[in-house]
């Protein structure tokens, strides 16, 4: 039978932590604002990362970075036990500047790290997070330790990143915001003094996603905040600038295989 269990505390608030067991659900692609590390425990899964696609089988780490767009689903929809771990850039920066003298996050080079005794880390510090008798202090050493070793191993600091145009980061920062409003694309191209067809394109050529469905993913990642919180699900889909409960319940639950009162259980108990 399928459980899902998740991490989320406001102590430790730069990480998120989520195991499922026995699922055969499909995830449709999306994107998150966190850095993301994920891990099969039992069976076998097929991802894609911003068109890139590999294999995933335990004793490997799957690697994803911010606003990257990716789907990960089982093959021939068997059943599979999966971990993902979902970090802050912010958090991630520290951990990379007691590394390297750099000013900001370093995205990983690759999609996937084949390495038993980093996978066997792995779960074992997953499964403290998920652990209510363990300290939050063990809790913290170990995803800190863990993602040390991932970005020395994943990442090429001296090398150089495609960075957005100044102005298309402008737009996805401005995508973010107020997401209770409905705004249309001319709005947008209006306030940056810009051709609307021009930031559709170019944001599409750098994210991999159009607009709007940024602008839907960044409404997802403040429902999972709110409804960590215990907030109602009516307010929370209006708070986020959904049409009603419905529509937040059909969103949440394609991007994250669970509905919302689901997710929100964990929170509350």
């Amino acid at each position: 039978m399928n459980r899902e269990y998740f991490f989320k505390d406001r102590r430790l608030p730069f990480v998120e932590a989520r195991y499922s067991q026995s699922s055969q659900k499909s995830f449709k692609p999306h994107l998150h604002q966190a850095f993301s590390v994920g891990a099969v425990e039992t069976g076998k899964v097929r991802y894609q990362v911003q068109g890139k696609g590999a294999s995933l089988a335990p004793g490997a780490l799957a690697l994803i970075n911010p606003d990257t767009l990716h789907s990960c689903n089982s093959e021939g929809g068997r059943q599979r036990s999966y971990y993902m771990l979902y970090l802050e850039v912010d958090w991630c920066l520290q951990i990379q500047k007691g590394l390297w003298p750099i000013d900001s996050f370093v995205p990983v080079t690759s999609i996937r790290l084949l390495d038993d005794v980093l996978y066997h880390r792995y779960t074992t510090a997953m499964q403290c997070l998920l652990d209510e008798q363990v300290h939050l202090l063990e809790k913290e050493q170990n995803v800190a330790e863990l993602l040390g070793d991932i970005f020395s191993r994943a990442c090429r600091p001296h090398q150089r990143y495609e960075r957005p145009p100044e102005q298309i980061e402008r737009f996805k920062i401005l995508l973010s915001e107020n997401l209770e409003q409905d705004l249309s694309l001319n709005s947008f191209a209006s306030q940056l003094k810009a051709n609307l067809y021009t930031l559709l394109r170019q944001f599409k050529a750098m994210y991999g996603v159009t607009p709007h469905a940024y602008r839907m993913n960044c409404r997802i990642e403040l429902a999972r905040r709110l409804l960590q919180q215990g907030k109602d699900i009516g307010d929370t889909a209006l708070e986020c600038g959904f049409f009603d409960q419905s529509h937040l319940h059909r969103t949440f639950k394609a991007m994250t295989t669970v509905t919302p009162q689901q997710y929100r259980v964990n929170f509350i108990q």
